[in-house]
């Protein structure tokens, strides 16, 4: 049986041309020895990726004799890296929650940084390693739980299939056997867990887990129209509205962390800023 032959650069070679685009792209200058720091490459690698990306490539880069570097060439046209704020702004944030070495962002040089403290959640990794276990193995677990409708903890069996961050704390989307229904359980709250049987139910009867609503929302409209402006652009709006995707389940959580849970005659059109537009449509189906 003959084999395929492969064509194009190995998926690797790939990674190495997008880190190129990427450091181009943000800082408008490449050396040979930031591939060899980012991907351990020798000398003559580093040398044969860059001389490969330049073929077909010429007016991406230049070579600058006097800085020995390469530039960012006025014609720049990345092929591999598509530019991306969000996840040149989530390396940033990953790096100062110490969540990726700063030896291991492709960012340059990292700007200072801070951002506003979020509790730590005590997540027992025990407990998130059998929670895990019981969704890709499709099993069951008895948990001892501590709700805050009742003043003790409570013995119950779930059968989670999904984990939810609602931008504090960790969930498991699970059904409830005593509730008869699909519920969140916050992995905090989860005291004692064991890995049970093989569930009954099937995540495709999560039907709020399924469900996808779209937010549509605007300025407030008792703003100026310079202020509203500042707004759409913030949310990136188009037409004075933008629309957010998020999953019924999960719809509660996030109108809470938007400010769209109250009505937004509480509060002064400056601190509100947005109103949910289509509220009676995505309240209506919860």
């Amino acid at each position: 049986m003959s084999r395929r032959k492969r064509t194009g650069p190995r998926w690797s070679a790939e990674k190495r041309y997008e880190f190129i685009e990427f450091r181009l792209f943000w800082t408008g200058r490449l050396n040979r020895s930031d591939l060899i720091e980012a991907f351990s490459l020798s000398t003559q690698q580093a040398s044969i990726d860059i001389n490969t990306y330049l073929e077909g490539r010429k007016s991406n880069l230049t070579y600058d004799k006097q800085a020995k570097c390469y530039r960012r060439g006025k014609a720049f046209k990345p092929r591999y890296y598509e530019p991306d704020a969000a996840g040149f702004l989530a390396q940033v944030r990953a790096v100062e929650d110490g969540l990726v070495a700063p030896e291991q962002s492709w960012i340059a040089v990292l700007p200072d940084f801070a951002g506003t403290p979020v509790p730590a959640r005590g997540v027992d990794p025990s407990v998130l390693r059998d929670v895990y276990t019981a969704i890709v193995e499709g099993r069951a677990l008895s948990v001892t739980y501590q709700s805050m409708s009742r003043p003790e903890p409570g013995e119950r069996v779930i059968e989670p299939h999904a984990l939810a961050f609602d931008g504090f704390r960790w969930h498991a989307r699970a059904f409830c056997l005593k509730d008869a229904m699909f519920k969140d359980f916050v992995l905090s709250r989860m005291l004692d867990v064991e890995v049970g049987a093989a569930r009954g139910s099937s995540p495709e009867e999560d039907v709020d887990w399924l469900e996808e609503v779209v937010l549509e929302i605007g300025p407030h409209p008792d703003l100026s129209d310079a202020q509203k402006r500042v707004f759409e652009m913030d949310y990136g709006m188009t037409d004075g509205v933008a629309k957010i995707p998020v999953r019924r389940a999960l719809l509660y959580y996030a109108l809470k962390r938007l400010g769209l849970d109250t009505d937004p005659g509480a509060r002064s059109p400056q601190d509100q800023q947005i109103v949910l537009l289509n509220g009676d449509a995505v309240r209506g189906g919860a």
